[in-house]
């Protein structure tokens, strides 16, 4: 790769490599010391929600609903994003990678992006296995759908197309979810608007030492629910039945992950599942994620009485994640909010 172009992730993290150096024979194939078996996440064709037969459209929003409650994930077909705009996001995604990393931190001046969008690594990290091989550019959508950007060229247009129709498909699977719990709720078009949903643009680099370092370190995401478009390479992976198991790549589909707040609103039935990326020690690899917030001062109630998870604000949970990550080095997430009871009965 182009050293212009790279972070500085050895200069950056030079104490890191030292301890795999110092301590190998404790932590040699941290992330490969396990048979990963690899499949295929439920497929779900969304043409059926436009079916004349109710039967049909039923039928699909069920698949989807069950999909929420038995993986967290699932994928999707024919979900009104033309593999044009997907090609062209891809593209110009690329291009934008490219740039020399020190245009890159500079993302206000040389693309017209939030100061601070650009990130990398993982500052907090205080060992290896905190360390995330990738970097991205997390662009609140009110920067992409702005009209009085100057950045009128084809990545802010792409952006805005892919963004405009993403943030509609969002949407209408949220409001699937709401009616399978029986609550036709306007929770999401009410407090997940432009200016609190985001994209955020990854690319994992080609890491010298892939077994011992995360893409991206395991987590569960924090938002409603998170539509993914990944390329080919491959590198997702996600806990199912207490074990983890590779994603198996389908460029023809968008995958869609239950976050934290769906999992605190539907009372644990819809699950927010840990999962993390794996690098690649040849092949750079490259995905762009939509991420349905609310505002912050939205609050998150259980739709279900017995609530196993106590009311909180946006920003108050946002805030203990922080504070988790800077002190802990990694999230904590939901169960920092679990009710007494339900504390007392784990």
């Amino acid at each position: 790769m182009n050293s212009i172009s790279d972070p500085p992730f050895h200069e950056a993290y030079k104490s890191l490599f030292d301890k795999i150096i110092s301590n190998n024979e404790e932590i040699n194939g941290l992330l490969n010391n396990e048979v990963m078996v690899e499949c295929e996440l439920p497929l779900i064709n969304l043409k059926s929600l436009e079916e004349s037969d109710p039967v049909a459209r039923e039928e699909c929003k069920s698949t989807i609903a069950r999909a929420s409650q038995q993986w967290g994930f699932f994928q999707v077909i024919n979900h009104g994003i033309s593999s044009e705009i997907l090609k062209r996001l891809r593209c110009e995604q690329e291009k934008l990678f490219r740039k020399p990393f020190h245009d890159k931190t500079k993302e206000d001046e040389f693309f017209n992006f939030s100061a601070g969008s650009y990130r990398w690594g993982s500052p907090t990290a205080t060992c290896i296995t905190q360390l995330s091989w990738s970097e991205a550019f997390h662009i609140p959508l009110t920067d992409i759908l702005s009209s009085n950007s100057s950045s009128s060229n084809s990545l802010s247009s792409t952006m805005e197309q892919f963004a405009t129709t993403v943030s509609t498909l969002a949407q209408t699977l949220a409001d699937i979810l709401a009616e399978k719990m029986g609550h036709k709720s306007t929770l999401f078009k009410e407090n997940c608007l432009s200016n609190t949903c985001y994209l955020r643009l990854n690319r994992y680099p080609p890491c010298p030492i892939a077994s011992e370092i995360h893409g991206l370190m395991p987590h569960t995401d924090s938002d409603f629910l998170t539509i993914l478009y990944q390329d080919h390479v491959g590198g997702l992976q996600l806990v199912k039945d207490m074990k983890w198991i590779a994603v198996k790549p389908n460029p023809d589909a968008l995958i869609i992950n239950i976050g934290d707040l769906f999992q605190a609103w539907s009372n644990g039935v819809y699950k927010s599942v840990e999962h993390r990326v794996v690098t690649n020690p040849k092949v750079e690899r490259f995905s762009t994620a939509y991420f349905l917030c609310p505002s912050n001062d939205t609050v998150i109630e259980s739709c279900i009485e017995a609530s196993v998870y106590r009311k909180f604000s946006f920003q108050e949970y946002k805030n203990q994640v922080r504070d988790d990550v800077q002190r802990l080095g990694t999230k904590i997430g939901l169960p920092r909010f679990l009710t007494y009871e339900a504390t007392a009965t784990t």
